[in-house]
């Protein structure tokens, strides 16, 4: 499948230009909630967001910046940490941009996911997503699907997907890399924004940060 466009990136006529693209469309974004256009929420469009904990989402953005050439470059991980905890990178800050979606994860047009339950079950995400969008499925597409959905399938095929770019966005794909960056401090003051942030609500318990942000 080709790369899913992104709303806040192409040219200043995209939306003239995707009233004209048959339904359904897909888009993606980065953007908090506050950000998207109020008619995606006027027309209840609905929305598959996917999260990742806070510890590997740091990790993966360090080496995202760096293998980026259209962003700064850092020397090192101790010099990005406190860029990313203090919401200077691109998109602004992992932990406003959690607290804002919590607030709405009750909609009906909202379904939450995360990255490490995809890992963890790929086919049972697959199917609370296809029937969030009322799409029927068989076991076999399942499977194809499930088949063609692991990071090392899509790392495979990112020169077809997504091109040159396809190397700056699939690097490893793994749970818990962070123990292989963070510091016991870096850990301590994320565990201390984590519960400042999250702590008791419903997108920290779907996170299960304790079981993938914990030594």
């Amino acid at each position: 499948m080709a790369n899913i466009p992104l709303i806040e990136f192409k040219a200043p006529n995209k939306f003239e230009k995707l009233k004209v693209e048959p339904s359904p469309r897909v888009l993606g974004t980065h953007l908090d909630y506050d950000n998207i256009p109020q008619s995606f929420y006027d027309k209840k469009v609905k929305m598959l967001v996917v999260f990742r904990n806070p510890k590997d989402t740091a990790v993966s953005f360090f080496h995202f910046y760096n293998n980026n050439p259209m962003l700064p470059t850092y020397n090192s991980w101790d010099e990005f940490f406190p860029d990313f905890m203090a919401g200077k990178v691109a998109w602004g800050s992992y932990f406003d941009h959690a607290v804002a979606w919590n607030k709405h994860l009750d909609d009906d047009s909202i379904l939450l996911t995360t990255f490490e339950d995809m890992k963890e079950d790929l086919e049972g995400s697959i199917k609370k997503i296809s029937e969030f969008y009322g799409i029927s499925i068989t076991e076999e597409q399942l499977k194809q699907i499930a088949e063609q959905g692991t990071f090392k399938s899509m790392k495979e095929n990112s020169g077809k997907t997504h091109g040159e770019f396809g190397k700056i966005v699939f690097r490893k794909g793994e749970v818990g890399d962070w123990k292989n960056h963070f510091s016991e401090a870096q850990s301590q003051e994320m565990d201390a924004k984590f519960e400042e942030c999250l702590a008791g609500t419903k997108l920290g318990e779907k996170l299960k940060y304790n079981v993938h942000c914990k030594w």
